[in-house]
């Protein structure tokens, strides 16, 4: 089976990188410190550190596991390639929101990279869905589980 391919813009290819860096260099070993105390704590069959650090040790190294993998299924979207006419991936889109007639900017990025709270969604979530391929101008309706949510593309850009 082929493996999904993980879209990234330049910035969050160097925030995977870092985390990566960090957990191989700096929390492997913090990990196996933790690991060899708690063994000379003596008998390890009811040791809750022991317990503590390997499951520690196994999320680390599953979260190694995944960080690798998405990096060699990445592409990397770049600022130059981004259309200014319609929304795409790396598109920054300033929204009016409809019904509360508030005005909104999410940047589209692959779902590595969302964060909601930094108003960067996924292409994949419903609202980047529904936006992407549409240009200034266009009424977009959004399916959402409390119902439609309409909003009007003020501005697209990189």
């Amino acid at each position: 089976m082929a493996e999904k391919e993980v879209l990234l813009t330049p910035e969050g290819l160097k925030k995977l990188e870092d985390e990566l860096e960090q957990l191989k260099g700096v929390k492997r070993r913090e990990v196996a410190d933790r690991i060899k105390l708690a063994i000379s704590y003596g008998d390890i069959s009811e040791n809750s550190e022991y317990e503590d650090a390997k499951n520690e040790q196994a999320f680390v190294e599953g979260r190694i596991m995944t960080l690798e993998k998405m990096l060699r299924n990445a592409r990397i979207i770049n600022e130059d390639e981004v259309d200014t006419d319609v929304v795409s991936i790396g598109s920054t889109v300033t929204l009016k929101d409809i019904e509360f007639d508030e005005d909104i900017q999410y940047t589209i990025v692959g779902s590595a990279e969302a964060d909601p709270a930094q108003n960067k969604i996924s292409n994949e979530s419903p609202v980047g869905r529904a936006l992407l391929g549409k240009s200034v101008g266009s009424l977009v309706e959004v399916n959402v589980p409390a119902g439609v949510i309409q909003f009007k593309i003020l501005e697209i850009k990189r």
